[in-house]
């Protein structure tokens, strides 16, 4: 039987916060040393992962990961020690938190039905309208 899994992201305020993919994003550049390789790692395109990062060392007054330019000797990135603190704290209270939730929800545990645990689960996908449109095309005269 498994247990259950809390995935949880810290607001800071309305434009800074931390969550389960920034966090992995750290820990994979902790373990690798780049970017790049990270958000290989994690499936992630470079855009992204360099966009997550920026938004973390700009949410707070010290940056989370310190970068170096690439080139013949190669770039690289590590995190800090700040950037290393908010990585252990977050993984210290996702424990305490699933933790507390296998002790609270023992009883929903024994009760999950095995034979749904199977059945995938789809989500479709948000779209502005799924009204069909209707387009004119341009019809040029003929002489």
């Amino acid at each position: 039987m498994s247990k259950p899994t809390i995935r949880f992201r810290i607001d800071f305020d309305a434009a800074h916060s931390l969550g389960p993919g920034k966090v992995d994003l750290l820990e994979r550049i902790r373990k690798t040393g780049s970017l790049s390789q990270a958000g290989r790692e994690l499936k992630m395109s470079y855009r992204r992962a360099w966009l997550l990062l920026d938004s973390m060392n700009t949410s707070f007054r010290e940056p989370v990961v310190s970068t170096s330019i690439g080139g013949k000797s190669g770039g690289g990135a590590t995190l800090t020690e700040f950037g290393a603190s908010l990585v252990d704290i977050y993984r210290e209270l996702e424990k305490e938190f699933n933790a507390s939730a296998v002790k609270r929800f023992s009883a929903a545990i024994s009760a999950v039905n095995p034979a749904k645990s199977t059945s995938v689960v789809t989500h479709t996908p948000l779209v502005r309208s799924a009204a069909p449109r209707r387009v004119k095309a341009k019809v040029r005269g003929r002489a």
